[in-house]
């Protein structure tokens, strides 16, 4: 009897990096979830690329910040396959603009701790049974570059609260759920900007980044082909992890001691 594919769900994964990832785990043979919140048009031909792969695939939106939404997509998504074994939580609010966590309204703290913690706790929950009904599972969580030291970060202060947060999560969850074949990591991608985030590292290696290392500017494989790889079938031995993808660059360095910036 022929085994059934994986099907990996990634959200935030119409651009950028979560499309890097389903284009890779869709080459690797797993089944896709496109999950997107507005960028319908891009989610559904990135859909139409990996059903020409031959895999299927499904694009199906929501918040990951509301949990009726996510509930939904999971129903949706358990409808059409079956069953989740593969969860990239890749969605999460970032804000650019440097502010002060005084200068914060209390609508943008809900928010952006819903979408970098909280929706991804309550996301987890939703497809733990599935996992553990079949002793097989991969979740992988994102952070930023050294979010394991728990050092604090100007102007970033909401946001890298709930990675910190979600840091400890990842390393309970994981302790938690190993007994039942489900690994949990976290990938903390290096200063991945524009559309880099959607480039081969063939595409961008004879570049020079003179912020960055390793010399050259990262690109979305970078963080695809990691992931890609703790979703293996044999990579079940390495859980609780949070793997800096950074080219060596420490992003919060940079930063401290500048001045403030509107």
């Amino acid at each position: 009897m022929t085994e059934q594919p994986k099907v990996a769900l990634i959200t935030g994964s119409a651009k950028g990096l979560g499309k890097m990832t389903a284009l890779l785990l869709a080459e690797s043979g797993c089944d896709i979830i496109i999950n997107y919140v507005h960028s319908q048009k891009e989610a559904y031909l990135l859909c139409e690329r990996i059903q020409a792969k031959g895999r299927r695939c499904i694009a199906i939106q929501g918040d990951v910040a509301n949990p009726m939404e996510m509930s939904q997509l999971v129903k949706s998504a358990v409808a059409e396959f079956g069953s989740i074994d593969i969860l990239i939580n890749n969605a999460g609010p970032f804000v650019r603009e440097r502010k002060l966590f005084s200068e914060y309204s209390q609508e943008d703290i809900n928010y952006l701790m819903h979408g970098n913690l909280l929706g991804v706790m309550q996301l987890d929950h939703l497809v733990l049974p599935m996992m553990r009904n079949k002793s097989w599972g991969r979740i992988v969580h994102f952070g930023f570059g050294h979010a394991a030291e728990a050092r604090g970060w100007p102007h970033r202060a909401v946001y890298a609260a709930a990675k910190v947060g979600l840091v400890s999560f990842t390393k309970t969850l994981a302790v938690e759920e190993a007994p039942y074949g489900i690994t949990v990591n976290m990938i903390c991608p290096g200063d991945i900007r524009g559309m880099n985030k959607e480039k081969l590292i063939s595409e961008v290696e004879q570049e020079i980044d003179p912020e960055s290392p390793r010399g050259r500017p990262g690109a979305g494989e970078d963080i695809a082909r990691v992931i890609a790889f703790l979703c293996e079938e044999r990579s079940d031995f390495i859980t609780g992890n949070i793997m800096d993808v950074s080219g060596g660059l420490d992003p919060i360095r940079a930063i401290i001691g500048s001045s403030h910036q509107k």
